[in-house]
């Protein structure tokens, strides 16, 4: 085990420096808080507590800094290494201003959501540890908005071969663990459990409706749908629901509709797009899978090699030189061959008489004959 530790490091050393500033400054807060909570409650002062977040007291940089806390190491672990994965994966996608960007809004938004859940659970219950003794701190909230992401990004890729998982199925493969702790007791409170549903639903939101891409905003593709996140046997119920809820959002102009937009200049009669239909993560697998074309086409041409247009050439050009210097070397010209011709038989044709006797008079030189063109007497017969 010793023995692969210094391994292990060298390998996070290197993907650490190969990240940006924005993945190596949330890393750094995030060791650095872990290092203060020996000392201090950092789970108090920076983490979300339901009844100090809204008035009176109103502690809003909680909304800011619970997504950095940590009180175990396992817990650094996971939320380094959430970061690094969106360093390595998201931002060459996005680029280190969006992925500061993504980070606030799910962690913002998670921590009010679940702050405004344990509001509600305290009015129909009266019991002030809803309000006062549930801290809501961690990587959850930002690892559910990482793997909806993912699941945009690079959802068919496998995860596990046996039994096989892709990554679009991630998000709920979480949850599911996430309950399955909470119900054994592994778990202290709901809170990490409903700061991961809430990151996940607000980085959907967000990814769906809001994010700015060159194509426009947002991204209303089909396998990017709310009923995907489910199994395939309640997809047209959630997707119902969805439908219903989008609508009526739509209505008080928190999301905005889908616009079919119309490319009648486009050659190919007319093509109907939607917006996000292609976002980034299109040119990306376009990108990848021309890589992988030309890395197969590269090794078909070193296994047979195929000559080039220009060898072609070059051997045509030969021929010809080859073909044609016994005619024309040594000055002769097709004045030889004709002159040859006026010596010929008595049944030469009159035109070729004529042409012999006017190249003679102008040759002037009786050359041999051609080594290429050869007459032959025709047989006499009675």
């Amino acid at each position: 085990m010793n023995r692969y530790l210094p391994v292990a490091r060298q390998h996070f050393l290197a993907a650490l420096a190969s990240t940006s500033v924005v993945v190596k400054a949330i890393s750094a807060a995030v060791v650095l808080l872990y290092l203060l909570s020996w000392a201090l409650d950092t789970s108090y002062a920076l983490g979300v507590t339901p009844g100090y977040l809204f008035p009176p007291n109103f502690w809003v940089w909680t909304l800011v800094t619970h997504g950095l806390v940590e009180q175990h190491a396992w817990g650094v672990a996971a939320s380094v290494g959430t970061v690094m994965t969106c360093g390595r994966l998201l931002e060459p996608l996005w680029g280190a201003l969006e992925l500061l960007i993504f980070f606030a809004v799910v962690n913002v938004s998670a921590g009010v959501l679940a702050g405004l859940s344990y509001l509600l659970t305290y009015v129909a219950t009266f019991d002030l540890d809803f309000l006062f003794a549930v801290r809501i701190y961690g990587a959850a909230g930002f690892l559910g908005g990482v793997l909806v992401a993912l699941k945009q990004t690079m959802g068919d890729t496998t995860v596990l071969r046996v039994p096989q998982v892709r990554l679009k199925a991630a998000p709920a493969l979480v949850l599911l663990l996430l309950a399955l702790l909470r119900l054994s007791g592994l778990l202290d409170s709901c809170a990490p459990l409903a700061a991961y549903s809430y990151g996940a639903l607000s980085g959907w939101v967000y990814l769906r409706f809001y994010q700015r891409h060159s194509r426009g905003r947002g991204d209303m593709s089909d396998h990017f749908a709310f009923a995907s996140f489910f199994p395939e046997a309640v997809q047209p119920v959630v997707g119902l629901l969805a439908g219903l809820v989008h609508a009526a959002l739509v209505k008080i102009k928190v999301c905005r509709k889908m616009v079919k937009r119309y490319d009648v200049g486009a050659p190919s009669s007319i093509t109907i797009s939607l917006p996000g239909t292609d976002p980034q993560d299109a040119e990306r697998r376009r990108q990848l899978a021309l890589k992988a074309l030309n890395e197969r086409l590269k090794r078909v041409e070193d296994q047979s090699a195929w000559p080039s247009m220009d060898d072609e050439e070059d051997e045509e050009d030969d021929e010809v030189r080859t073909d044609t210097q016994p005619l024309l070397s040594g000055g002769r010209d097709a004045s030889s061959s004709t002159q040859r011709t006026s010596g010929g038989p008595a049944g030469a044709s009159p035109s070729s008489a004529t042409q012999s006797g006017g190249t003679a008079s102008s040759g002037g030189v009786q050359h041999s004959e051609s080594s290429i063109i050869t007459f032959e007497d025709a047989s006499s017969r009675s």
